[in-house]
């Protein structure tokens, strides 16, 4: 444990977000298997709406640097592939 004034402070706020980045994370990738549910049941129209959520969850998670902008970008092309063998 730190005994500086400042180092005391880092630890806390390392720790908040942490708390933070772990909870974006696991709405990612709860809203992504929400996806990959609904395609499996095939509704269409239930598996847009959480196409729609997951890619917005994938791009927030992108913008704050959690996961990288290529892979964000290549997870969703990969539930958009999904959706549209759905479609079709």
């Amino acid at each position: 444990m730190p005994n500086i004034k400042s180092a005391i402070k880092r630890v806390k706020t390392n720790d908040k977000r942490r708390a933070q980045n772990i909870s974006v994370k696991s709405a990612l990738r709860t809203a992504v298997k929400n996806f990959e549910a609904k395609v499996e049941t095939g509704d269409v129209a239930l598996a847009t709406a959480a196409y729609t959520e997951a890619s917005k969850k994938l791009d927030k998670a992108a913008n704050k640097g959690l996961i990288h902008k290529n892979a964000a970008s290549r997870q969703k092309s990969r539930l958009a592939k999904k959706l549209n063998g759905l479609s079709a």
